[in-house]
This record gives C-alpha cells, structure tokens and sequence, in this order.
C-alpha cells in the first residue's frame, strides 16, 4: 500500500495504547503500526520519510512532512527523535591534539561531551562546510554548517573540512 505525497496529507497519526506510532488511512482502514525512517537524515530531514511496518517493508513514503497537519506532524517527529541520535555540535571548547587519536570537548545542542577522535577516517565530509565526525565508540556528531561556528570552533572543524 504506497500513498502519494497527496494522500498522505489526509492520513493521520495516532499512538496505540503502548505509544507504538499507527498510521490511520484516509480511507477508514485499519491502523497500520509504523517506524517512520528518514531517507536523507542530514541533508533533507524534512523531505523523503519512509513509513515502515514492524517487518521493515515501507507502507508510505512521505515526500514533504510540511503536509502534515502540526499534530501529525508533532507525532511523527516525536518518533523520529526517539530512534536518532546525532548531537550537533554548536561549539569546540578545545582539541587535545592537531593528531589522531585526540580528544574533543564540545558543546553539542544535546549538551556538553568529550570524545575520541581516532583517526581522519573518521570523519565524513558531506559538503565543504559540513560534516560527521565519529567517536571511538561509534557515536556520530554532526557539524551541521562550519560557518555557523564561532571563531575557534570554525579552526578546529576546518582541519578536517
């Protein structure tokens, strides 16, 4: 069952009695329990959400979250945040080192951290001013926009932009 962008305006979104998330089809079928994945997650988080049922087939694909009602919306983006995790860093308060492995104290918008950078490989250029940086544990961090950093911040990303 794909919906189109524009059936999917009329779909609606409901949370079942253990706040698993159901899709309600517009044509009054029955409620279909969904994982909402997002296919860009970096570049277009608000663009091209796959609805998965709980075997992983996708069920809906939704093109533009801007249709959705704000409460459909609301819904859907509160299970999104829930199965993501990539802290973006807003600041770099210091670099231990100019060489891998280094440690970096950051203040991301989840809060402040430490953490290991082992290698340049690491690091996942997505644009000129963007980029992932993953931790020795396999956490992502997300430098969302360089030019955005304060002064220091923009230096110590740069070596790696």
């Amino acid at each position: 069952m794909m919906m189109t962008a524009m059936n999917a305006q009329a779909a609606q979104f409901e949370l079942d009695p253990w706040g698993r998330l159901l899709l309600m089809p517009a044509d009054g079928g029955a409620a279909i329990p969904v994982n909402p994945v997002r296919m860009f997650p970096i570049s277009a988080p608000d663009h091209w959400v796959a609805l998965c049922d709980p075997t992983g087939k996708e069920v809906v694909c939704l093109e533009d979250l801007s249709v959705l009602s704000p409460q459909n919306r609301h819904l859907l983006e509160n299970e999104l945040a829930a199965r993501e995790f990539i802290p973006v860093i807003k600041r770099v308060h210091q670099v231990s080192s100019l060489s891998e492995p280094c440690e970096w104290d950051v203040e991301t918008d989840r809060g402040r951290t430490k953490f290991v950078l082992k290698s340049e490989d690491d690091v996942h250029r997505m644009s000129p001013t963007s980029a992932i940086f993953i931790d020795a544990h396999g956490t992502r961090y997300l430098i969302r926009d360089s030019r955005q950093l304060d002064v220091i911040s923009r230096r110590y990303a740069e070596w790696y932009l």
